[in-house]
């Protein structure tokens, strides 16, 4: 009996940045004053969240450090203005080289400027952690692509199938 047939999304690994960003986004306004911005880091265990205005537009970005560094009584006198963002179809490579790059941990993914979702550099290690398990044996291999044989049994690459990871993984 032939093996059954794997959908293509079973295949590959997550090649752009709407493939691995997440949704939805923890997002405070330019009006929340520090203390909620602060109070709403702590709570949420994150480091920085984007600034959006009402119809969901990028202003900025306000992080942990944003807060410790500068002065001002809301999220816009001390939001990081200048924010590099990227596109749905950025390709995660080009997301990971702007993370290592520029020193930052999250981008904010836009859509015609408005916020659709983020990546951070911990969602990029997930993508370290994509295993394919063969088939016929039940060995794990490790990589972004699908194995070209099974370093167990000699299965063909054929017989490998992406291991789904568990949200917040």
């Amino acid at each position: 009996m032939a093996p059954p047939s794997q959908s293509s999304a079973a295949e590959s690994v997550a090649t752009m940045a709407g493939q691995i960003m997440s949704t939805p986004v923890i997002t405070v306004s330019p009006d929340d004053s520090v203390g909620e911005v602060a109070e709403l880091l702590h709570t949420k265990g994150i480091s920085g969240a984007p600034v959006v205005d009402s119809a969901g537009v990028l202003l900025g970005l306000v992080s942990e450090y944003d807060l410790l560094a500068r002065s001002g009584s809301t999220a816009r006198d001390v939001m990081t203005k200048s924010v590099i963002s990227v596109t749905t179809d950025t390709l995660v490579n080009d997301v990971r080289h702007l993370l290592i790059d520029q020193r930052i941990r999250r981008l904010p993914v836009t859509d015609q400027g408005r916020l659709v979702g983020i990546v951070s550099r911990g969602d990029i290690v997930a993508l370290l952690a994509t295993e394919w398990v063969c088939q016929s044996c039940g060995e794990a291999v490790r990589g972004d692509r699908r194995p070209e044989s099974c370093p167990r049994c000699h299965a063909p690459g054929e017989r490998f199938v992406l291991q789904e990871q568990s949200p917040g993984f």
